[in-house]
């Protein structure tokens, strides 16, 4: 249990992988952030891939991507309603994102310095700081900037579509004692957004501690493909089908 409580300490403190110095200003590079830079590399790799050389008649790639763009269209459309052409491509980003940071553990190839150092023999590795992949949604800043630029698309919509007096009157609706409750409103669903994803992936990384603490390596590399693969893509889109609901209800 000791080592389990240094894991979930470990899971919670972002690591310093390096630095940089901009103009006096010392920038620190964590291991979420090398963890969003590869979700993000591996997302425009992909798109990069599969949007080469277009047609007017779709076949191969092209047929993937037109059924992505479907998806996300429908999906939005369903959920917004009317105006959902101006969200669809948020939701899109957003939802891709999230789905691919949330399974990136997979790709877990990055060797630790420990490894390369009894590979190599060369001392230097061995100070290397540790580290491997992991979600980086297991930070909470992450789902907390995700969830707080989530509110200023659902403040955007609300002005775009009902005008600033439109907005400024949903605070007083349906009866004006709820102005706290309705301004109270945008922080608690920051909060709820940010807290649902964060829980999750920590409770999924948390139990597969726990697995590969006391069974076999067999069982923990099949459930890894539930915790990894479908739990991460099912928390994605339940944070985005929130979204686009809060979405929903500002502008509608």
């Amino acid at each position: 249990m000791e080592r389990l409580g240094e894991e979930i300490v470990s899971a919670l403190t972002p690591t310093e992988i390096f630095n940089i110095n901009l103009f006096g200003i010392r920038i620190s590079i964590t291991d979420t952030v090398i963890s969003m830079w590869i979700a993000m590399a591996l997302i425009i790799g992909v798109v990069i891939f599969l949007t080469r050389s277009f047609k007017t008649i779709p076949e191969g790639r092209q047929n993937v991507v037109e059924i992505a763009v479907e998806f996300i269209n429908n999906f939005t459309q369903d959920t917004i309603g009317h105006h959902w052409k101006t969200f669809a491509p948020f939701i899109g980003t957003l939802l891709f994102f999230l789905v691919t940071a949330n399974i990136i553990s997979i790709f877990n190839f990055i060797p630790t310095g420990e490894t390369l150092y009894r590979i190599t023999g060369n001392e230097s590795f061995a100070n290397w700081p540790k580290y491997s992949i992991r979600p980086p949604a297991k930070d909470v800043n992450v789902p907390f900037a995700l969830a707080t630029v989530t509110t200023f698309f659902i403040i955007y919509g609300a002005i775009k579509f009902k005008k600033v007096s439109g907005w400024l009157k949903s605070f007083v609706q349906p009866i004006p004692i709820l102005l706290p409750l309705n301004i109270m409103e945008y922080f608690i669903r920051i909060l709820s957004l940010s807290f649902r994803l964060f829980g999750n992936i920590l409770g999924a990384f948390i139990i597969m501690e726990l697995i590969y603490m006391v069974v076999p390596l067999a069982l923990p590399a099949a459930l890894s493909i539930y915790f990894d693969l479908f739990d991460g893509a099912l928390q994605a889109y339940i944070f985005v089908y929130l979204s686009t609901f809060y979405i929903a209800e500002a502008v509608e």
